[in-house]
């Protein structure tokens, strides 16, 4: 269904330039949209695409607001990402995208587990005894929420993902382990969004918590009794093992991983592959596996690292005239 850009701009705002009867039929990245579809612009490396796009409307930032309108109708607004980031939110809405509150038939929920009357538990969802999802809190097809788990309000959790399997907890005996019983759950706060197929295990004592704002990406790990402060973002296929706290305002990029028992400080952003196995009480960049260290440092280690063979080459030859120049007369 069609958006007009006077309803864009009547409910995100933004100075339009162009015909606010304009029909907008769908939305679309900047270098394959066509006529009827709106697009933006938020990286001006990408000012030749502008230039050639037969978009509708382009949302752009003051900088290229002059490329823009030579182009044809733009938004211009301090932030076309998060404008475009709204505008798919005001269009999903539109066009009843938009998650139907309510259990599908095919899920299963305790008796004793609360399910606020305004979330969304989607197909074969299970949701456990004493767990609690909040207002506005959408479950995909096959999530899993644990005994005595709660989920805050507004969260998105996809298929997949599993809140409070039991944490990697056992003790050695006689060449055997003998299993602990993990008897905390998980804590989840107001609008967290958790990717497919993570799993996040309940606490072996006391609760595993993410709090408020926190994204998790498909694929994650997250040990038993870790916590995670607001607003942190860690992408797919990374892993935070049992006990380890990591601040508010973090990233922690594809495929990281962060040993147990640890501190993350508020601030610090880990780069993609990287192992994390020490603290880290210092914001920052960290990056690297051999190991890692802070960003600039292992930089300059990395690009050393490229000349080992013509340096070793050269200590070598001249190891050899040293040898030379002792063995004459």
């Amino acid at each position: 269904m069609a958006l007009q850009l006077k309803s864009i701009i009547d409910a995100l705002g933004g100075e339009l330039h162009g015909d606010p009867d304009l029909s907008i039929q769908a939305l679309a990245p900047l270098g394959d949209a066509g006529p009827g579809e709106l697009t933006f612009l938020s990286n001006p490396k990408y000012r030749q695409q502008l230039a050639a796009s037969r978009a509708a409307c382009v949302i752009v930032g003051s900088v290229m607001e002059e490329a823009a309108r030579e182009r044809g109708a733009c938004i211009v607004t301090p932030d076309p990402y998060l404008y475009f980031a709204r505008l798919t939110q005001l269009w999903a809405r539109h066009n009843g995208l938009a998650p139907v509150p309510g259990i599908h038939p095919s899920a299963v929920v305790d008796a004793q587990a609360f399910v606020d009357p305004t979330a969304t538990i989607g197909p074969l969802c299970v949701v456990e005894r004493g767990a609690r999802i909040g207002a506005y809190t959408v479950l995909k097809s096959r999530v899993t929420v644990g005994e005595r788990c709660v989920i805050g309000a507004r969260g998105i959790l996809h298929p997949g993902v599993v809140i409070g399997a039991d944490g990697f907890g056992f003790a050695p005996y006689q060449k055997t382990w003998e299993k602990i019983e993990q008897l905390g759950a998980v804590t989840i706060g107001d609008d967290v969004e958790i990717g497919a197929n993570t799993c996040i295990d309940r606490g072996a004592l006391r609760d595993t918590v993410i709090e408020d704002g926190v994204k998790l990406d498909n694929l994650i790990q997250i040990g038993h009794n870790v916590h995670i402060g607001k607003h942190t973002a860690v992408a797919g296929c990374a892993g935070v093992a049992g006990s380890t706290h990591i601040g508010a305002y973090c990233t922690l990029a594809g495929a990281s991983r962060v040993a147990g028992h640890l501190t993350l400080v508020d601030g610090v952003h880990v780069t993609a592959s990287t192992m994390i196995t020490r603290s880290l009480l210092k914001p920052g960049v960290y990056s690297g596996s051999f190991p890692f260290d802070e960003n600039a440092k292992w930089e300059k280690n990395a690009a050393t690292l490229k000349h080992l063979h013509s340096l070793r080459e050269r200590i070598r030859a001249l190891e050899k005239r040293n040898e030379q120049g002792d063995s004459e007369p």
